[in-house]
This record gives structure tokens, sequence and C-alpha cells, in this order.
């Protein structure tokens, strides 16, 4: 075990392939189902929102996929990041717990999400795709994806969920810098936008709802804009697993392995990323480390969803996955982790934690910003409010082994920083906040509405 508190690779460890844990499944995937039919989508319907390239990335059962070297040359830029011992915060907690973060805030983005947003402007402009559309919910992946894009001479128009569209005015700008086209979702500017101002002017917006706007242009294009998706598909995980695989070899560096794996989850990129490459390890070379996915009260997919056939969106226009939803219709309250706020979860996920592979639990907001405070405090570095999550679990579990007097080496995901959510701590140091809790009936009268899957499916 080293004294060191920073644990850096050089640009030669850079991985030079993405894990792909499909080749990994106990089980086959469930089918992706396209919307209208419930039948099994083809290569031809996806074509309408993604090239052909991460069509083949989304269905591979190759165990590892080729990152292309333009897209490693760019990683280079900040890649890869660093890992780091918490040594003030495991004092300040007197924890025989040694607590390991890897800070994916240090991208030029400020989140992990440009390791899978070079790679799909990478592929789109490959094709020959000239724009792109995507949502976004508290900015992190609007952000990463406008600066991709600019990098590889792509528009984008980014459908922005409207409470964190007013909660978060610097990651607008931000997109807006590298030359995207932002709005408050839902719009006016489609079909499926100015039904629900219809039927709800002040609609906050959620995920779902930005997505099925976003889509519903990509759709509507002729083929001029492909789609963009942050997190849920297996092309995008697979994407995020660079931070896996180095946190493997700084691991090795500290002399330590871990015994807890943890990550936010909202839609499950960032989680997978780390995780999965440990999950491997598990799956293949007698490993053991648990794998905790850590979800907000507000929206407890995993912990309160059901696991089936769900839309991805509101609109019912993308393609339906089996996952632990709340149901498409679910609108969460307005949290300030405005990434985590969608109702599904990524497939691959849901079938590794309903196989008893991954574990999940969920933290309500108040205590989650308590934890992001005590770490700011300890270790200088201020998180997304979605990285908080994984801070408040990362925590309970150093107390646990207090408690229990045990050494336990843990590690977890620093998603993203939070320079940009000051106005979410503004609201917690004023008394504004609260913890947003699900009620029952709202999750069970949005799950009426899910799609009638046939039994051979």
């Amino acid at each position: 075990m080293s004294d060191q508190i920073r644990f850096n690779l050089n640009e030669s460890d850079l991985p030079k392939f993405w894990y792909n844990i499909t080749a990994d499944l106990p089980e086959p995937p469930a089918p992706v189902l396209h919307p209208l039919t419930l039948e099994p989508v083809t290569p031809e319907f996806l074509s309408v929102l993604f090239p052909m390239d991460l069509i083949q990335q989304e269905v591979s059962t190759e165990r590892y996929i080729q990152i292309p070297d333009e897209v490693r040359e760019i990683y280079q830029l900040w890649r890869p990041t660093p890992l780091l011992r918490a040594r003030r915060l495991e004092k300040a907690l007197d924890t025989p717990a040694h607590i390991y973060y890897k800070n994916e805030g240090a991208s030029f983005a400020g989140s992990h999400k440009l390791n899978t947003a070079l790679a799909q402007a990478f592929y789109n402009k490959a094709c020959g795709t000239r724009a792109m559309t995507t949502e976004t919910g508290a900015g992190q992946w609007g952000s990463a994806l406008a600066m991709a894009c600019k990098f590889y001479g792509l528009d984008l128009e980014v459908y922005m969920v409207k409470v964190s569209y007013n909660q978060k005015p610097y990651r607008r700008m931000l997109m807006e810098t590298f030359g995207a086209q932002v709005f408050a979702s839902p719009t006016t500017r489609t079909q499926y936008g100015r039904s629900v101002l219809e039927a709800d002017p002040q609609s906050p917006g959620s995920l779902g709802i930005a997505i099925s706007e976003a889509v519903e242009v990509a759709a509507a294009s002729g083929g001029a804009k492909k789609y963009g998706l942050g997190s849920v598909l297996n092309h995008v995980l697979l994407h995020q697993t660079v931070i896996g695989e180095e946190a493997l070899k700084q691991m090795d560096l500290a002399g330590e392995y871990p015994d807890v794996v943890i990550g936010c989850v909202g839609g499950g990129s960032n989680f997978a990323g780390l995780a999965y490459p440990f999950l491997r390890e598990n799956l293949r070379n007698g490993q053991r480390t648990r794998l905790l996915a850590v979800e907000p009260t507000a929206t407890p997919s995993l912990t309160r969803g059901v696991y089936t056939f769900d839309y991805g969106d509101t609109a019912r226009m993308a393609p339906v996955v089996k996952m632990y939803t709340l149901g498409h219709d679910f609108v969460p309250a307005p949290i300030h982790a405005g990434g985590l706020r969608y109702h599904g979860m990524a497939p691959s996920l849901c079938a590794l934690y309903d196989a008893g592979y991954i574990q999940a639990v969920a933290v309500p907001q108040l205590a989650t910003f308590e934890a992001a405070m005590q770490f700011a405090h300890t270790e200088g570095l201020v998180p997304a409010p979605e990285s908080a999550h994984a801070i408040r679990t990362a925590i309970d579990e150093a107390l646990d082994a207090r408690a229990k007097g045990e050494k336990r080496v843990i590690l977890f995901n620093l998603s993203g920083h939070g320079n940009f959510d000051m106005s979410a701590y503004q609201a917690y140091l004023s008394g504004q906040l609260d913890d947003c809790e699900c009620p029952s009936e709202a999750i069970q009268a949005s799950l009426a509405h899910l799609p009638n899957v046939p039994v051979t499916v």
C-alpha cells in the first residue's frame, strides 16, 4: 500500500479498447423492440437515429472494441484521469476504510460524458452526418456533446430539461459557447413538446420528455440529423469503460484492490464505466468486489421500479427496452441532480441487477448535499450533485467499516465537478431544499401505461 494521495498514469497507459459487457452477461440481452410494432427492431429502424458503426457496437458480442486512433488522440488531452485517495475525508470520518475516487471532473467538459460524446461525434462525422440532436438534464451531457460536435464540425440542437435550464444557466452558456442551440424542454418547437405544454403549461420537463423532442427532430429530418444519447444504451456504456480500465491499473499502483465500487445512476453510464471492468474481474478472474449503484429517492428506478419492457421516452418514439422503470410517464420532482431524473435505467445494468451481480441503494437529497459539503471541506473539490450521491454512499460505507472495526477499500466515481451547480449549493445553504420523496401513487399511476409486450418476446 502506498502513502501517496494521487495515482496518475501516463499517456501510454490510455486504454486502446473499450470493454463490452455483453460478452460476459450471464444470459443473452433482451431484445430491443420497435415502439409501434413491439417487434425486435431492425438496423434500418435504428439507422434513422444512429450511424451504422454505433448500431453495430450496440449489438456486438465482442468482448473488446478498438478505440479509433483519432478518438484516443483527443482523449489524451485530459486522459488518463487521476485516481486519488481521500485521506483527509478518511481522517474526518475516523474510519479504518481507505477511500479512493476516480476524478472524471478533470475532463474539459467537467464530467465523464465527454468519453462517449467524442466517440459518437466521431462515428457520426465518419458516416457523413452534419448535425445532431440530443437531450440533457443538468447539462453535463449537453456540454460534452457540444464540445465534441465543435471538434468534428457538426451542428447541434440540445433539448435541456426546463427545470435544469433554469437552475443551471452556466451549463447552458457552456453549450452555447461551443456553438450548440439550447432549448428549454418541453418546447413549442416539436409536436410532442406542444402537446405536453397544452396539458401542463408549467411542466418542469423530464429526461423522458426531452428525449422525445430530440428524437422527433432527428426522425423528422429525413436523415439530415442524427440523435446522440448520453446514457442507457450499450454503445454509450461501453465508451465509458475507459474509466474502469484506467482505475484497475491505478488501484494496482496504490497496492490495493477495492472491496466495493460505487457510482451514481440515472441512466447508468458513469457507474457502468467504472464498475463493468471490475465486474469482468469478478466474472472471469474470481474477484469479489461489491458493485453498488446509487440513485436518488426522488427517482428510484432500481429500488422501487419494476423490471419490464418500457419506452425509453415519454412520447413513445424511442425503442422499447427491458429495464427497471417507474413508467415512461413518470415526471420526477425537480431535484438538483438533473442528470439522475430518468424513469428507467440501462438494460445491461438492469439485467445484472436482476441477476444479483449489482446492488442498489437510494439516498435523499439533503443527505446527499451534506455529504457533498463534507467532501468539499476535506478534499477541496465541489462535486456535481449527481456525483454527490456516490460520495454519500462511500461515506456510509466508511462509517459502517468504522462501526464494525474492519478495513474496507472503497472506490467511487466522481463523475463530474459542481462548478456550474452553485445555485444548487446556494439553495442547500439557504435551507430551500427538501428530500423530494417519491409518492407510491405517482409510480403506480405511471406504471399503468406500460406497453403490452407479447410474452413470446
